[in-house]
């Protein structure tokens, strides 16, 4: 039986409008990506969007536009160094909560590669509760 690709176990479908940002060569090779519409920039929704980040800076930077270019459905992926690499200030709890705190939960981590984790993070689910003890949506804080 084929193993799956990282790409498969993300759900990133072949066909799908996709954009990637900070993605290095080795991370894209491990992924192994299907045929997709991969624009050079950000114009219009896309169906699933990965940022790699390097700390919680960057991430918060680049977060909200790419949120906002997320389609609804879609997911954002948000990957990076694991265990303090490259000089890292990011971690699961650190990405968690700075999804919470600009309104996506998270659902689904797993590894990319040797050095980099990856996160899925999708707008929350009307009338959902969504609780974590690393962050709490703006919309569910009391």
């Amino acid at each position: 039986m084929a193993q799956r690709t990282v790409a498969q176990k993300m759900g990133v479908r072949a066909g799908s409008r996709a954009h990637l940002v900070g993605a290095p060569d080795t991370a894209l090779a491990e992924l192994r990506l299907p045929e997709l519409e991969l624009p050079g920039s950000l114009s219009g929704t896309f169906d699933s969007l990965h940022l790699f980040a390097t700390g919680q800076r960057e991430l918060r930077s680049a977060f909200t536009e790419l949120r906002d270019h997320l389609a609804p459905g879609g997911m954002l992926w948000v990957s990076w160094p694991k265990g303090r690499r490259h000089g890292t200030d990011l971690d699961m709890k650190s990405v968690i909560a700075i999804g919470y705190d600009l309104g996506m939960g998270e659902s689904i981590c797993l590894r990319v590669d040797e050095v980099w984790a990856g996160l899925k993070l999708t707008r929350p689910k009307p009338g959902k509760v969504y609780r974590n003890s690393y962050g709490t949506l703006p919309q569910q804080r009391s």
